[in-house]
């Protein structure tokens, strides 16, 4: 069944053309995966399915009905509301239900409760809250009453995901959902969205989170878009192939073009409205002939510092935040041409440790020892710092007219440009008009070309597109000095480090000797090997307990009490469920008996454990 139909659209800023005249369509059940170049109009187009932004020409047709949930990259949110409000201010038909409910018992306002209870009933929604609160935790939110305004974006963003979750939608939009995110929330996030029925539409940069829950894959290449029935994996096959054929025809134009351009050069004037098919369709062949695709790698190594001995060795480092340990008796010495690594939860100290490493932040006691031809190229998270009036190439050049390359040739500002996916159009435009990701690889553009020889990468992943990432893989494997990275990209941390640090909370550092698909491989198996081992003790415990242990006159006594009390029981939370639900009651009796009806339950749960406990002995 089609849920989306994308006819026809076009859509340019000034200038810019975006994309031309595009169609495609998305069916139920499909998960499908948004692919193109920082710049191409991911983001755009996203916008305008969600209805946020408006095309030039063409139409968007969603099917009757369907209730649609979109995350944008940089969500609007109300920065007055609390966690929980926030999150129940939602649209969602069964959001607004439970708000009704709750407003209308603070309001002890008697009509409204009982009219809400009896839409509750008819959703079946009273578990609903409990759902949602299961899906804050997961995101690692767990003060319902913060204030919105007192989050960092992070946080914000991940209540923008919750909230898109939550409503269950048929038609899901996420642009970019795994950034903020740790890599205990991308894995469940990636569980939820492969077992979840809803519809998918996706940007992401993150290509194991891609391939392990996409099914279908549309680029944007050239202001057109090209399909691929499959996952990540496939489309990277699909993708040569098509680049192959492609280049191919642009080959056999060129040879045919020679020919045509020699006849249009002999051509009489005067035959020229005879010959105007074969004209128009020289003009058609120069275009294929142009067509030439080539995947820019960035196969050199811009020239480093000299790199002495002496790397950077850390003694007894300690570092503390009030009562939050960042490292304990840290000691580390970094060796050359080391690609390290760095993973753990948000909020363990990854960032701060970088900077007492580069001597940013001072350390509370211990010492850094730096040698003395180190140069550090540092990529922040929050580095960006343009002037959004100069233009691209300015960038560069206000830097190095050429860059120095390993081999001892040099390269041109605008060679390098090129090689960083920056299409020569692209190097006159100004700062101001390019894309997040755009001013992201500027920025890391900017952070290698001064030559250091202690790479430092944190987030770099956040905000790049896929064709950036491979190119800067591809850099790191020829880069010669030390690289630590900070990435949350599990595919980029196996393609680039060799071992790991693993920041475990309370100044605690593991180092593990592999990548990190070895680290969760490894981690998966002790943990299997843990609950086996805890399942044979309670086992031995069980068998234990049962040969010595009987039960006294007591414990009987005990265990025939608890049966006829959770009969009482059982009879009373009958009686209180038929009383909520006969619509009989006054305001402060429905809110007693539902009081109570908490209570009972309780009782028979713990009533039950006990009697549980007992009967294995009888």
């Amino acid at each position: 069944m089609n849920y989306l139909q994308v006819d026809g659209i076009s859509k340019s800023f000034g200038d810019l053309e975006l994309f031309s005249n595009i169609t495609f369509s998305i069916d139920n059940d499909q998960k499908t995966a948004l692919i193109a170049k920082n710049g191409a109009g991911k983001t755009t187009l996203l916008n305008i399915i969600a209805q946020k932004d408006t095309v030039d020409s063409g139409k968007i047709i969603f099917k009757n009905d369907i209730k649609i949930s979109y995350l944008e990259q940089l969500p609007d949110i109300n920065e007055n509301n609390t966690v929980i409000d926030e999150v129940f201010s939602s649209s969602g038909n069964i959001v607004k239900l439970i708000s009704r409910y709750e407003k209308a018992i603070r309001e002890d306002d008697e009509e409204q409760l009982q009219k809400a209870i009896d839409e509750i009933d008819a959703e079946n929604a009273w578990d609903y809250e409990t759902k949602v609160k299961q899906i804050l935790t997961k995101l690692k939110i767990n003060d319902y009453n913060r204030p919105i305004k007192e989050l960092s974006g992070g946080q914000k963003k991940r209540i923008a995901l919750a909230n898109a979750l939550i409503n269950q939608p048929d038609f899901l939009i996420l642009d970019e959902p795994t950034n903020h995110l740790d890599l205990e929330m991308i894995e469940w996030l990636e569980e939820y969205l492969k077992s979840s029925k809803t519809t998918l539409l996706m940007v992401t940069h993150d290509r194991y989170f891609l391939d392990r829950v996409c099914n279908d894959i549309i680029e944007i290449e050239d202001k057109q878009v090209y399909r691929y029935r499959g996952n990540y994996s496939y489309y990277l096959n699909k993708r040569e192939e098509r680049i192959a054929i492609q280049n191919a025809q642009a080959e056999k134009a060129k040879n045919l073009l020679k020919k045509e351009t020699d006849w249009m050069s002999r051509m009489p004037q005067a035959r020229a409205t005879k010959a105007k098919y074969r004209i128009d369709a020289f003009y058609q062949l120069k275009d294929k002939a142009s067509q030439t695709k080539t995947d820019e790698q960035l196969n050199f190594n811009i020239k480093l510092s000299r790199l002495g001995k002496k790397i950077i060795e850390a003694k007894h480092i300690n570092k503390n935040y009030d009562d939050l340990t960042i490292l304990n008796d840290f000691s580390y010495n970094f060796n050359r041409n080391e690609k390290l690594g760095i993973i753990g939860k948000n909020g363990t100290g990854k960032s701060t440790f970088l900077n007492i490493i580069t001597g940013n932040i001072k350390c509370d006691s211990g010492v850094i020892e730096t040698g003395e031809t180190i140069v550090f190229g540092y990529y922040k998270q929050q580095g960006i710092k343009f002037d959004k009036d100069k233009r691209v190439i300015d960038v560069i050049t206000d830097i190095s007219e050429d860059i120095t390359l390993g081999n001892g040739n040099r390269m041109t500002a605008a060679q390098f440009l090129n090689y960083f996916l920056f299409s020569y159009d692209k190097h006159y435009t100004y700062v101001s008009k390019l894309s997040g990701g755009e001013k992201r690889r500027l920025y890391l553009m900017t952070v290698l070309m001064k030559n250091p020889n202690f790479l430092i990468l944190d987030e770099p992943t956040n905000d790049l597109d896929i064709m950036t990432l491979t190119v800067l893989e591809d850099y790191l494997h020829n880069f010669s000095g030390c690289v630590i990275v900070v990435s949350h990209d599990r595919y980029f941390m196996d393609n680039v480090v060799e071992h790991l640090f693993v920041f475990e909370g309370n100044g605690e550092i593991k180092d593990f000797p592999g990548n990190y698909s070895i680290y969760r491989d490894n981690l998966s198996k002790t943990e299997k090997k843990q609950k086996v081992e805890h399942k044979k003790n309670i086992k031995k415990v069980d068998v234990s307990e049962k040969k010595k242990t009987k039960l006294s006159y007591k414990e009987k006594r005990e265990f025939e009490i608890l049966e006829k009390g959770i009969e009482e029981l059982e009879n009373e939370k009958n009686n209180l469920e038929k009383e909520i639900s006969s619509s009989t009651l006054k305001q402060t009796e429905l809110i007693e008996k539902s009081n109570r009806l908490g209570e009972v339950i309780k009782l028979i749960d713990l009533k039950s454990n006990k009697w549980l406990e007992l009967s294995e002995f009888i």
